[in-house]
This record gives structure tokens, C-alpha cells and sequence, in this order.
């Protein structure tokens, strides 16, 4: 772990590196919290939390092309802004909103593994669980690229072909009936507001494609390959994505996906394949989970690895033994072992949307006014991704604030720590530099 070598990650590689975060913490995790805000028109709001990623993956693109590098979001954000507060700030709240990431598929395994036998929903087993899961991702991830490239890429093959074979089996015990998987009218007392605010579940879904730009200089071949990762990546997750929503929905009700939503999918594969769709469901989901925390430990560290280099953020050793890279791997996993044990996973996942929403405004902001001309960015898709992050945060916000005040709250208490810390920070650096 203590060195990444260039050209250590193939395509292919990047592709199940991003898949592997994004069907880990997207389907499993958030799909009830979807259908909880948004009801019948769930699959669909699938699709167009896609196309809103797409509108942000674009500046991602055009940013990994001009600076390929590992930790690609700390460097793009102090190309945009300068090595000061607001790149330290914007890239810890990417890093947290992948460790917030790491928690919520961390339970959802827990959640999912569960429902092979017989416990209570709310079980203390459920963050145990998850606890464990990231002991053993943090294992995996001392062992180095090429172990992680390796189980990434099987996984990934492993749970796409299994949600595949779920989907389509989900679909023809439904009869291949579309009209029982899209509704022909809305029901529910469902809000435009509400409607917006679950999309900010979707981005975050998709957010994981983000990872593969943190491993830019790991890439074979990064100007071209880290976008091309980028958009396979987004465009299998979104066929996965669709696909399942649509089976879940043609075998489920809107209450009983509410009602089972740390798990939706397990108890969709029951009217549709009984007892062995179960443990089919089950075995993809703890595949699904266990790549997932693999892949997102891998990514955050690369980036505090790059921030802590560049004496962006404060680091100390506490007497471990080993380099930087080790120490960044126990302080993330410590991190996301807490909120595991201490949050639900509507909290944690609601956590991450807005940090992450708030950091792709930053950085989207950020090219557009300081580095359009050198990246040379279309500056109305830009404009677009800051508009639709900004329509869908207020509305997710706006929501939070009726149903769950407490999220804004640690959002706000946090988000201030993190810039005031910064800040203080590189202020004490300069003068001990003085």
C-alpha cells in the first residue's frame, strides 16, 4: 500500500472500480429511500438522477483529460481555486461523503445478510455486521492495487450478472408486463419537492463513477482511459439500475418497498422466486457490499494520501508503524466504523447527498470560472450541472428540514468545522513556515 505504481489499473479495471461503488452503495442501499420520496415513479427517477450525474461527469471528463492524477479531485479542485481553504475544504467533503458511503453500504450488508435469518429488523446485528465488513475491506486494501484490481473486477462481474439475472427473472415473474412496473397514473401524496429530493438519493447513487479520477495516475493510459471508465461505468450502472427498479416495482407495492427499504430488494425476490430468489438476492447483495466498501477505502485514501502530501491537511502518525498510506487507510476506516455503529442509514445516506452535492457545486463552480479556457469546457453543460445540483440540494434540504431537522443540523455543525478547521489550518502551516 505504501506505493501505487502508474499503469497498475487497466480499463477494465477502472470500469469495476467505479461499478463496484456505485451498484454497492446505489440499488442496494437507496433504493427504498428512493421510493420513500418519490413512490410510483421510483425506476424513473433513476434514469434522471443518470442524466443529471452525466451533466456533472462531463466536467470530470474534460478534467481528467487535462490533468490525469491520482487523487483527481483534490488536484482538480487546487487547479480551480489554489492550494488553499476552499480546495482543502471541497476535497474533505468528498472524502467524507465517500466514508459516509463506506457506513451506509457497511449496514446495508449488515441489513441484507440479516434476512437470511430470523431477527429483528432493528437488530444490534446490523452494525456489527457492517463493522466487520470494513475490518476485512481494510485487510484487503493493505494488500495493494493489484488484489484490489483483481477481486474488484470478479465482483463487479459476479453482482452485475447476478442483479442482471434478478432483473429479468423479476420481470418475467411479472410477465414482462411493464404497465405493472410503471404506473398509469400517480398515486400518493407525493410533492413536486419530494420528487426533486429523490434525486439527490440517485446522484448519490451514481456518485461513485468520482472514484475513478482519485486513481487517475494508476490508470494505464489516464487521458483517455479515466473518461472512458467514466462513462462505461455511468452507462452500466444506469441500464443495472433501471432494470432492477423496474422488477422490484412490478413485484412490490410502493408501502411494502417503504416497509422493507434497508433491504427492498431481498423481499422483492420472495413473491417472485421464494425462498431461493432469497438467498440468490442475499448473496449479490453481500457481493455487492463487500466490493463496494473495497473499492471506496481504496479511493478515499488515495485522495487524503494527495491533500496530506500537498500539506493541505494535518497529519499525524500516533506511533503506527508503516507510511502515510497506511495511516490514512486506519483514520478512514475508524471514521466510517462510527457512523456505522451510531447511524441509521436514511441519516447516513442523506449525510452524503449533501455533502457530495455540495462539493460538486464547488468544483463545478470552480472550472467554470477559473478554468474553462485551459480545460476548455462548454460553458452551458457546465452551468446546467451547477443548476440541477442546486434545484435538487434545495429541494432535498427543504424536505430534511420538515421530516429530519437533525440532518441539517450535523450537515451545517460539520460543513463549519471543516472550513473554520481549514482555515486555522493553513493559516498555522504559513506561520510556522514563517
Amino acid at each position: 500500500m505504501e506505493n501505487y505504481k502508474k499503469n497498475s489499473l487497466s480499463l477494465t479495471g477502472a470500469v469495476a472500480l467505479g461499478t463496484g461503488v456505485m451498484i454497492g452503495a446505489g440499488i442496494f442501499a437507496l433504493l427504498g429511500q428512493v421510493a420513500d420520496l418519490s413512490g410510483d415513479l421510483f425506476p424513473l427517477a433513476f434514469l434522471v438522477g443518470a442524466i443529471i450525474s452525466g451533466f456533472s461527469a462531463y466536467t470530470y471528463i474534460k478534467l481528467s483529460n487535462t490533468y490525469p492524477s491520482a487523487g483527481g479531485i483534490a488536484m482538480y479542485l487546487k487547479k480551480a481555486y489554489g492550494p488553499g481553504t476552499i480546495t482543502a475544504a471541497g476535497s474533505l467533503l468528498m472524502a467524507f461523503s465517500m466514508v459516509i458511503g463506506e457506513s451506509l453500504v457497511a449496514r446495508t450488508f449488515g441489513s441484507y445478510t440479516l434476512q437470511l435469518f430470523d431477527v429483528q429488523e432493528n437488530s444490534i446485528w446490523i452494525p456489527i455486521l457492517g463493522v466487520l465488513l470494513l475490518v476485512v475491506a481494510f485487510l484487503v486494501n493493505i494488500s495493494g492495487n493489484k488484489v484490489i484490481g483483481r477481486s474488484s473486477l470478479m465482483m463487479a462481474v459476479i453482482k452485475i450478472g447476478g442483479l442482471a439475472i434478478f432483473a429479468i427473472g423479476g420481470l418475467w415473474a411479472a410477465g414482462f408486463s411493464f404497465s405493472e412496473a410503471l404506473p398509469s397514473s400517480i398515486s400518493g401524496d407525493y410533492t413536486l419537492t419530494s420528487y426533486i429530493g429523490a434525486l439527490a438519493f440517485t446522484i448519490l447513487a451514481f456518485k461513485g463513477f468520482t472514484t475513478i479520477t482519485n486513481s487517475g495516475g494508476e490508470i494505464v493510459n489516464p487521458n483517455k482511459n479515466v473518461g472512458r471508465a467514466i462513462m462505461i461505468s455511468l452507462f452500466i450502472c444506469t441500464l443495472v439500475y433501471l432494470l432492477v427498479a423496474l422488477a422490484v416495482s412490478a413485484n412490490l407495492s410502493i408501502p411494502e418497498i417503504i416497509a422493507a427499504k434497508d433491504f427492498s430488494l431481498a423481499e422483492a425476490s420472495k413473491p417472485a422466486f421464494g425462498k431461493y430468489g432469497l438467498w440468490f438476492t442475499v448473496g449479490i447483495a453481500i457481493v455487492a457490499t463487500i466490493s463496494g466498501v473495497i473499492a471506496s477505502i481504496f479511493a478515499v485514501s488515495r485522495m487524503t494520501a494527495m491533500l496530506t502530501e500537498i500539506n493541505l491537511i494535518p497529519h499525524k502518525h500516533f506511533g503506527m508503524p508503516g507510511g502515510l498510506q497506511k495511516h490514512l487507510l486506519v483514520y478512514t476506516v475508524i471514521i466510517a466504523i462510527l457512523l456505522t455503529a451510531f447511524f441509521d442509514l436514511s441519516r447516513i445516506a442523506s449525510l452524503g447527498a449533501i455533502f457530495y452535492l455540495t462539493m460538486d457545486i464547488i468544483l463545478q463552480w470552480g472550472v467554470l470560472k477559473n478554468l474553462r479556457k485551459e480545460v476548455n469546457v462548454n460553458v452551458a453543460i457546465v452551468m446546467i450541472a451547477i443548476l440541477l445540483d442546486l434545484i435538487v440540494l434545495s429541494a432535498f434540504l427543504w424536505i430534511k428540514a420538515s421530516s429530519d431537522p437533525l440532518v441539517i443540523v450535523v450537515s451545517i455543525v460539520l460543513m463549519f468545522l471543516v472550513f473554520v478547521g481549514e482555515r486555522w489550518f493553513l493559516q498555522w502551516e504559513t506561520n510556522e513556515k514563517d
